[in-house]
């Protein structure tokens, strides 16, 4: 006998419809998965067996096919021990007539214990989206219900396989396998951490509130101590608040890496700080089956690579996609996926290996092979694609014991949405969410050069072997320096003013 039933899986971040059908003949005991199921979904034989047996039912010994379609694209994930469970149950006529009608109403998503249990799965918030336009009931595991609540879409959340069958039989009420609204919980930056405690630095404080102002790539040079680390833990707190769409966007992400944790929709910007051990598959996503990297869960927010230049070459590299187009294409021999990686690049690097280059104090003990070579392991290309670059001094005892703290992350942030603000007006109706973002025609029409830049700009070019790259860097950079002073056109000392914020492109990577 045949029978179906209609689940979902995840292709990049967007959730499509699977339909799974089984049909039970003949034959000696066998139960095949084909359809282009992964590892996950090849293990789900032995899940779904244990779970059928144990909750009281007869797992057939006959043939049992399981398809899921369609079948050209690839299946992951554990969300299909439910819907291939209860299509065993239904083919073997273990389900009423009335319960398998029931069945074609519902989308089913969950993974199964061993005893019957639903447990959570990845990626439920996206599937769910996607799959509305079937005007479905979801079935969800219970420790997926707030992705459920903010997918608006109708859902119950049984805890086992019985209760479920139970319920299609029409032996329990909904109101049994479903879950009460349960609140959002508020995300906190814990400890709460501020601009006013960092002790001098106020050009690196300028130039943090400049990129925060229209998200923009900063690179922090410096000898250990001077606050580097600390700097770009306190960024996210100057940066403006997240949109609804934004906010989805991430908690999608988020949800297909299962790591959702107790909040419903994630209402911070994210903050990625990797290991610089990382691989460049763990920081730019992929795998045999595709999962996203720390570029895509940074989407929105900051990502943050301290140590920069300990970062091997490979992983570095892979930068330049995500950093030049926001977004990631992974290619496999049988699919290619796509996922958002829209972040601020903040980067932290000592001046040489030891860290003592220019270090009045404490001489350095690297030769210049050593620090060229350290040097080296950033490319033209990657430097290329940062906007702002700023040497950090060591910080002076009268800065540090001043008893007067500085200006607050709120009073930044205030200033930064002001900008912000600008730059919505001004790219409203389009793709453009900030200056960084912007393309050659946008560049051309809300960067005009003052009188005198042209002189300032060609002799920069022709003195310091600027790209053209560089040169569109430095405009986007300036509109966003006259955008916090709320002027209406680019002035020539906003173009003095950056560059000095690009000392890679006059001495290399530190003095």
């Amino acid at each position: 006998m045949l029978s179906t039933v209609c689940t979902g899986a995840i292709q990049g971040i967007e959730g499509f419809p699977v339909c799974v059908e089984v049909d039970i003949a003949p034959g000696m005991p066998t139960l095949a998965v084909v359809g282009l199921p992964d590892a996950e979904v090849r293990e789900s034989k032995e899940r779904v067996v244990a779970a059928i047996r144990n909750s009281g039912f007869d797992f057939p010994l006959k043939r049992i096919t399981v398809n899921l379609s369609p079948a050209e694209l690839r299946k992951s994930g554990t969300q299909f021990d439910l819907p291939i469970a209860l299509g065993i149950l239904a083919a073997s006529d273990q389900l009423s007539q009335n319960a398998r009608q029931k069945l074609t109403g519902l989308l089913v998503l969950g993974e199964l214990a061993l005893d019957g249990t639903l447990r959570p799965c990845a990626g439920v918030l996206p599937m769910l989206i996607s799959c509305k336009k079937l005007g479905k009931t979801a079935v969800i595991p219970p420790q997926n219900v707030l992705e459920g609540q903010v997918s608006s879409a109708p859902f119950i959340t049984p805890h086992t396989l019985k209760d479920l069958a139970d319920y299609l039989e029409g032996k329990i009420e909904q109101d049994a396998v479903q879950i009460s609204y349960i609140p959002q919980t508020e995300e906190r930056l814990e400890p709460e951490i501020d601009f006013a405690e960092v002790k001098g630095q106020a050009l690196a404080k300028r130039a943090l509130e400049i990129a925060a102002a229209g998200g923009h790539n900063v690179l922090m040079i410096g000898l250990p101590g001077t606050g580097k680390s600390m700097l770009a833990k306190r960024f996210p707190g100057i940066l403006p608040p997240l949109t609804q769409e934004e906010s989805l966007e991430i908690t999608k992400i988020y949800s297909i890496c299962n790591l959702m944790g107790k909040s419903r929709l994630l209402t911070n910007r994210p903050f990625r700080d990797p290991h610089h051990t990382i691989s460049n598959v763990a920081l730019i996503g992929g795998g045999s089956t595709p999962r996203p990297g720390e570029v895509s869960l940074a989407h929105n927010g900051v990502l943050f690579l301290d140590e920069f230049a300990e970062f091997s070459r490979a992983a570095l590299e892979v930068l330049r996609e995500p950093l030049e187009n926001g977004q990631v294409t992974i290619s496999r021999a049988k699919e290619t996926v796509t996922y958002p990686a829209r972040f601020t690049l903040v980067a932290a690097m000592n001046p040489c290996p030891c860290g003592n280059l220019g270090n009045p104090l404490k001489p350095c003990t690297c030769s210049p092979m050593q620090i060229n070579r350290y040097k080296s392991r950033i490319s033209g290309p990657l430097l290329d694609r940062i906007d702002l670059t700023v040497n950090l001094n060591p910080v002076k005892y009268s800065d540090w014991n001043k008893t007067s703290e500085g200006e607050t992350s709120a009073q930044i942030r205030e200033r930064v949405l002001k900008a912000r603000k600008i730059q919505r007006a001004r790219f409203a109706g389009t793709n453009t969410t900030a200056n960084a973002f912007m393309n050659a025609k946008q560049i051309k029409e809300f960067c005009p050069l003052p009188p005198g830049a042209d002189t300032v700009l060609e002799a920069a070019m022709r003195k310091f072997g600027l790209s053209a790259r560089s040169l569109d860097k430095i405009l986007k950079t300036a509109r966003t320096i006259a955008d916090l002073e709320g002027k209406k056109d680019i002035e020539v000392k906003h173009l003095v003013e950056v560059m000095q914020y690009r000392p890679l492109d006059r001495k290399g990577v530190a003095d």
